[in-house]
């Protein structure tokens, strides 16, 4: 897959609200502060992020790819868990680009095909002075790495590891969101979803949106008891 032949340079579905603005921090304010230098000049050529599902490790490759198309430059976000189960083609040429953001490492290691081809991109992308962002569910220590050339290369640059968000950041998070879709979120309001509704950021914010299409629809503001009937809980 040539550079230039991409129909969607930011790649497979980045979603448009999936910024930093849009991140509600926490404790990995060190690592945000990184993703967004990491085009300059002075920036980190590779950072490796992990941790459990729901910790925003998504968000957060999506949200560097936004921010480098955002500045003029080229970047893709390539999720593994939707294109592992294809030949590792997509990989080639890709130092014609200024940032490769691979989400869901785990889902190749242990292929020795995508493993050669992953260890080839590296090096490719470093000789030509060009970022990348790898995110997975383990660390480069206990990821089974077959190849140990990858295994080593996995292990330049920084590490983060993401937690995942206590109660006080999954309701910031919301009211963050809320307040981007330009919404009012009573705070009673936005405890009540956290304690009745899923525990998954994703999911969390999936309710948020129809609720934002409901209120608008009804023109009512967002209550307690106007949650229970539009989410019929």
């Amino acid at each position: 897959m040539k550079p230039d032949s991409l129909q969607l340079p930011l790649g497979v579905g980045v979603r448009d609200d999936a910024n930093f603005d849009g991140f509600w921090p926490g404790g990995n304010a060190a690592l945000v502060s990184q993703l967004r230098r990491q085009l300059d000049d002075d920036g980190e050529p590779f950072i490796y992020l992990w941790g459990p599902p729901d910790s925003g490790r998504t968000h957060l490759l999506q949200a560097a790819c936004l921010e480098a198309s955002e500045r003029g430059a080229r970047a893709l976000y390539l999720p593994l868990d939707d294109l592992g189960h294809f030949p590792p083609h997509m990989l080639e040429d890709l130092e014609a680009l200024d940032l490769v953001a691979i989400d869901d490492l785990e889902q190749v290691i242990g292929r020795r095909r995508w493993e050669e081809a992953l260890f080839h991109c590296f090096n490719r992308l470093r000789d030509a002075h060009r970022r990348l962002l790898i995110a997975a569910g383990s660390s480069p220590r206990t990821l089974p790495v077959e190849l140990p050339d990858l295994a080593s290369r996995l292990g330049w640059g920084m590490t983060f590891h993401l937690q995942l968000p206590d109660d006080n950041a999954r309701l910031e998070a919301l009211r963050l969101r809320a307040h981007q879709r330009g919404m009012e979120l009573p705070e009673d309001v936005a405890r009540y979803m956290l304690h009745r509704g899923p525990r998954r950021l994703a999911e969390m914010m999936t309710l948020l949106e129809r609720l934002d299409r409901a209120s608008l629809s009804a023109q009512r503001k967002l209550t307690i008891p106007f949650v229970k009937r539009a989410l019929e809980w």
